[in-house]
């Protein structure tokens, strides 16, 4: 089968589009035929050596799948799942990815597909909607009738997270970029502040009860932002290079999500996708080969948005 993998750490150049051997599942695991895979900013990162996954080289990126069910590994018939049977998962990071034809993933990590959505792009869904929830309510503690505060609310993440925070009752504050006001208007956020023309500080008017950041702070202006946190509120931050601050004296709890997986979680996921209370984004999609390319794009610059890797 065709694959996309790195023998050694660096630069984009180490990935190779090659022919390996295709997998076979062990006990408990399923062999799935990729529809897609997903490209993710961590999937740079490990690729580069710089995120402590502790992945076993040569490597298959691409942790979020969609695809379909194509064999069952010994015991594997328990989990329910049938030979044909759309799925999904959030694969375990430190094992082999599904940027390839086939990829062998633990029955525990799979969920039945969206069926709205065709399967292909099912696969943008697992890691950043758990993100979002794993930071908004696992983390955050948020619930109805509470305010929430998300900076950077232009990216997928910050999407979804709009969206779940509506659907629970919560009112929303969100910072967007001029590229992305509208985007995160459209998402349900109940105010917007711009914040390449305003000061978020002046802007938001009563304490909230979460801080949600999605973007790359200044570790001095973050601290500064943990002020319009009520006390006993919650700071949360999915960004891991800079430390998130908390207010101990106030009671103001600081977390770093590192998304986990969660199988119960994710089918509820997709659920929401299905009964249309969260709306799937994939803004591109690209073949097996040109994923390469894709990680050479997003070493000099963000990738914005949603890609999907498709295997043929």
């Amino acid at each position: 089968m065709k694959a996309v993998r790195f023998h050694q750490t660096g630069g984009p150049e180490v990935l190779q589009h090659e022919e390996v051997e295709q997998p076979v599942p062990g006990p408990g695991e399923v062999l799935v035929r990729v529809a897609a895979s997903a490209f993710n900013a961590a999937d740079d990162g490990m690729r580069a050596g710089f995120l402590p996954i502790p992945v076993v080289l040569p490597h298959v990126p691409g942790y979020d799948v969609s695809g379909t069910v194509d064999a069952l590994g010994e015991g594997a018939e328990g989990s329910g799942l049938r030979v044909g049977d759309a799925v999904i998962a959030f694969l375990p990071m430190e094992r082999d990815g599904g940027a390839a034809q086939y990829v062998v993933a633990p029955a525990q990590a799979l969920v039945a597909a969206p069926a709205s959505v065709p399967l292909p792009d099912a696969a943008a869904l697992p890691s950043v909607a758990l993100t979002a929830w794993q930071a908004l309510f696992d983390e955050g503690g948020l619930r109805a009738g509470q305010r929430l505060l998300i900076v950077g609310a232009g990216g997928v993440v910050g999407k979804y997270a709009i969206a779940l925070a509506e659907r629970a009752g919560v009112h929303v504050v969100a910072t967007a970029s001029p590229r992305s006001i509208e985007a995160v208007r459209a998402a349900g956020a109940d105010e917007v502040v711009e914040h390449t023309t305003t000061d978020l500080l002046e802007a938001v008017h009563e304490p909230v009860d979460v801080l949600l950041n999605l973007a790359p702070l200044d570790p001095e202006r973050f601290t500064e932002l943990v002020a319009l946190v009520r006390d006993g509120g919650a700071v949360v931050s999915t960004t891991a290079f800079i430390p998130t601050p908390g207010d101990e004296v106030r009671g103001v709890h600081a977390a770093t999500v590192f998304v986990k997986p969660n199988r119960e979680r994710l089918a509820e996921l997709v659920s929401l996708v299905d009964s249309g209370a969260l709306t799937l984004e994939v803004t591109r999609r690209i073949a097996l080969a040109e994923l390469p390319a894709l990680h050479a794009e997003a070493a000099a610059g963000r990738i914005p948005g949603k890609v999907v890797v498709l295997p043929e």
